[in-house]
């Protein structure tokens, strides 16, 4: 039973008067209108539409900040008890647009821009000059197809990882022993593994892999071939992030009603039959978070290949994300770089998007 006397500290949208109500209105709109204005004010003089402006985007951000204080405080004005929960996520909200929306618009712009980093000029709007040169751009594309390879990996890793898993998970001696030791490339930067695997392990001249190849008979060249580098990253990297899915694999293994495991025994099932009819089967929204995630880590690929290959030998090994950087570092072409960049992103969204629907339409098949 709710006493009335809880009731009369709280205001609802009805007990506000109409004209505080406009008065939050118009306050939105006023700062909205304003921050606009002074952003496409700065935007023009920017690309020398107008010959009056500022020097910096400041002014817009404290635009930007007055209006969301404005819509904040309009959400208590206008909408009382109501506008007072929203402002538990709101100021999140608009925290995320400023740093996400925003640079994100900003790369937008300067992707259709010519801005070398070497030239005192600034960007320079070039059109669709950009677009052209991506399509033409043998070394990009090179790099894309060097991501579906890498990306089809997460296959290989992920049985991998299951078959780990499914072994620490059994009682085995020394179980505790070797989750720790199976952990350790995980604790281990990307830049770190590949300084001390493919800058030193297995450097053609002195390195102890090479040496003992070489005293087999054989030429080490584990970086001079275009397939056998692309495998020795894939291979690197793998190693490195093969305990991340063995781990989430592991918990969900632990989780596993061991009533149903049980009864699959209990009715004859063999091992790969319980496998396949019952750990598999509940292990799958594990198995797709793990592979997601996966993928992800795998699409921003770039340190391991910067510092042991950086690309080579002609671009076999390059990511895209490596791809970008050396567009960045090497040539300084920030307008080009950041248009690869945004196209690599639209791309990103669609595969993913794709790949859970099709894996959630998988998924909900009748059995």
């Amino acid at each position: 039973m709710i006493n009335e006397g809880d009731l009369l500290h709280t205001v609802t949208a009805d007990n506000i008067p109409d004209s505080q109500k406009r008065l939050g209105e118009v306050l939105v709109w006023t700062t909205g209108l304003l921050f606009l204005g002074l952003a496409v004010w700065q935007m023009m003089f920017e690309s020398e539409k107008v010959a009056m402006g500022f020097e910096t985007w400041r002014p817009v951000l404290y635009a930007y900040m007055l209006w969301a204080t404005a819509l904040c405080v309009a959400q208590v004005m206008v909408n009382g008890e109501k506008g007072k929960r929203t402002l538990f996520v709101l100021p999140a909200a608009l925290f995320v647009i400023s740093l996400v929306v925003f640079p994100l618009l900003f790369a937008l712009y300067i992707s259709f821009t010519d801005w070398n980093l070497a030239s005192a000029n600034g960007p320079q709007p070039n059109g669709w000059d950009n677009i052209r040169e991506m399509w033409s751009d043998q070394f990009y594309w090179n790099a894309l197809k060097n991501m579906v390879y890498y990306v089809l990996a997460v296959s290989v890793e992920y049985v991998i990882a299951f078959g780990l898993a499914l072994l620490l998970n059994a009682q085995i001696r020394a179980r505790k022993f070797f989750r720790v030791v199976f952990l350790l490339p995980l604790m281990l930067s990307p830049v770190a593994v590949s300084w001390m695997v493919g800058k030193s392990m297995l450097e053609v001249r002195f390195g102890p892999i090479s040496r003992i190849v070489r005293e087999l008979g054989f030429e080490p060249s584990f970086f001079g071939n275009a397939e056998i580098a692309r495998f020795m990253i894939m291979a690197m990297d793998a190693w490195t992030f093969i305990p991340f899915i063995m781990i989430m694999l592991l918990a969900g293994l632990q989780a596993l009603p061991r009533e149903i495991i049980e009864a699959s025994k209990v009715d004859g099932a063999s091992g790969w039959q319980s496998f396949t009819e019952v750990i598999f089967p509940l292990m799958l929204p594990v198995s797709v978070t793990a592979i997601v995630i996966r993928i992800i880590f795998k699409l921003k690929l770039a340190d391991i290949i910067i510092n042991v290959t950086s690309g080579g030998p002609g671009g076999a090994t390059d990511s895209v994300t490596s791809f970008i950087f050396r567009e960045y570092r090497d040539r300084s072409n920030v307008g080009y770089g950041t248009l690869l960049a945004i196209i690599y992103l639209v791309l990103i969204i669609l595969f993913i998007t794709i790949f859970l629907k099709f894996v959630s339409r998988w998924m909900e098949r009748p059995a």
